[in-house]
């Protein structure tokens, strides 16, 4: 290749980077780089949540019932408070609207609390950390063992002389701790899951569970609150008007007992259901999969139980609250530079990943001589002999630039043939092989590229046969 011919491209490569880089950094208005700041973690969170004002609230994506909850909830108080407190407040006691209105902020405050937190997501692996934990997978399993199966996922931990299993995720890449579990509506895996409450429209798991129970169980109160004193007030207009003129002069009463009478059932009965978990610190996914018994004589006993109701209610309400371990309010750190294969100081703009990786191998060979098929034996040269590393086939070269080889002096000093080569069959011209450099026209590998890494036995016999087949061709 001429110098000229392979300066124009390289010139026109190093154009085009530094016009790249000239264009991200030199050409960008400083107002531009002012709006650009630093990323927090919650605009990549890779779950499928909501967030909002700046990632201090964080909820899930399917939110619709949680909307119907705070307007049913709105909407019954706001009415109970409207048309039947000012009459109760009159009649009996004024105390009624005031205890109504602690529960109902009570109610709010415990709801918000549930939806707007974040339940104990665990944070998803780095792709250093997967890889290090597949690592670790491998050695543990034996890599060097075949099969078709993968190895197993699982782990085995001993907590209170019961035997427990990590599962991994697949998704995040990690073993989940004891009792965590993977939520496919979140994408998250959290720890100490009970289950995805639609109704406050979040996972409930470690960190808002304490609030989600104090909320089912104030609304329990607020809805048989409410209910009680709507029947009272209806009662009351009753015996002064009549049951049918009560109903007329307080529509209202009417659509609130409505309300209450239907939730108040399962209200209270979900109550009672997380009550009892909680006197034998369980989960409702543990519960439902029916992973341990509440006696402590089975195998399958409760690891996690305290062996005391009052305890246990102690620990899951009256507990340190852990810290969020996913930080969504933090900056995002820049990541750092993934180092380059060596490339022996010359950058290959534009190459394939085929010849990269060659030219990552290259300095591996630098310290072995090697001989090109610029570099063909000639005589008078005393390398004939010298270990060849790498050859490099080019395109087939045609006789005439062969050196000449019919001196018979030329041929002695090559190389010392003996008498008892006199009479030795002669090889015709298809069966020589071809010396360093040539390749028949028909050979499958004629790509510039393309390297071989010989032995130095076979690289020596190499020489030797393509000599030898030269003198016995030339002398015929």
């Amino acid at each position: 290749m001429s110098p000229g011919g392979g300066s124009g491209p390289m010139k026109d490569c190093e154009y085009s980077q530094i016009s790249t880089h000239s264009s991200s950094s030199p050409m960008e208005s400083p107002h531009k780089k002012k709006q650009a700041g630093p990323q927090r973690k919650w605009e990549v969170f890779p779950g499928r949540n909501k967030f909002f004002c700046n990632g201090r609230i964080m909820m899930a994506r399917q939110t619709g019932v949680f909307y119907l909850t705070v307007v049913l909830i709105l909407v019954t108080s706001g009415l109970f408070f409207a048309f039947d407190c000012p009459y109760l407040s009159e009649k009996i006691t004024p105390a009624i609207p005031a205890i109504g209105g602690i529960l109902f902020f009570f109610v709010m405050g415990t709801l918000l609390r549930t939806s707007f937190s974040d339940p104990g997501v665990l944070p998803r692996a780095t792709p250093d950390e997967a890889a290090d934990l597949e690592r670790q997978i491998d050695i543990a399993n034996g890599s060097s063992s075949g099969g078709y199966r993968p190895p197993p996922r699982t782990k085995e931990v001993i907590i209170n002389g019961q035997t427990v299993k990590l599962k991994y995720c697949f998704t995040c890449k990690i073993f989940r701790p004891p009792r965590a579990s993977h939520c496919s509506l979140c994408d998250n895996c959290v720890e100490r899951f009970d289950h995805h409450c639609p109704w406050v429209g979040n996972c409930v798991g470690k960190r808002n569970y304490r609030f989600f129970y104090m909320f089912i169980l104030s609304l329990s109160f607020l809805t048989v609150f409410i209910f009680a004193f709507v029947i009272t007030h209806v009662i009351l207009r009753s015996q002064q008007t009549g049951f049918l003129n009560a109903l007329k002069d307080s529509p209202a009463s009417v659509l609130e007992a409505v309300v209450c009478f239907f939730s108040v059932w399962s209200i209270v009965g979900l109550s009672g259901f997380h009550t009892y978990l909680i006197s034998s610190n369980q989960t409702t996914n543990e519960d439902i999969k029916g992973s341990w018994s509440n006696k402590r004589g089975k195998e399958n006993y409760n690891p996690y139980s305290y062996g005391n109701i009052f305890t246990n209610c102690c620990a899951a309400l009256c507990g340190p609250l852990s810290p969020s371990l996913i930080d969504r309010r933090g900056f995002l750190q820049p990541d750092t530079p993934q180092l380059a294969a060596p490339s022996n100081g010359i950058t290959m703009y534009g190459a394939t990943q085929s010849q990269s990786n060659m030219a990552a191998a290259t300095p591996l060979l630098q310290s072995e001589p090697s001989i090109t098929s610029e570099e063909l034996p000639l005589p008078g040269k005393t390398t004939i002999s010298a270990p060849c590393a790498t050859l490099t086939l080019g395109q087939p070269t045609p006789p005439s630039s062969m050196p000449n080889l019919t001196s018979e002096t030329g041929l002695t000093d090559m190389l010392p043939l003996k008498e008892e080569h006199e009479g030795h069959q002669f090889l015709t011209p298809e069966e020589a092989p071809s010396p360093p450099g040539m390749l028949p026209t028909g050979s499958p590998i004629t790509h510039s590229h393309t390297m071989h890494v010989l032995s130095l036995a076979s690289q020596d016999s190499l020489h030797e046969d393509s000599v030898r087949g030269l003198v016995k061709l030339s002398s015929v």
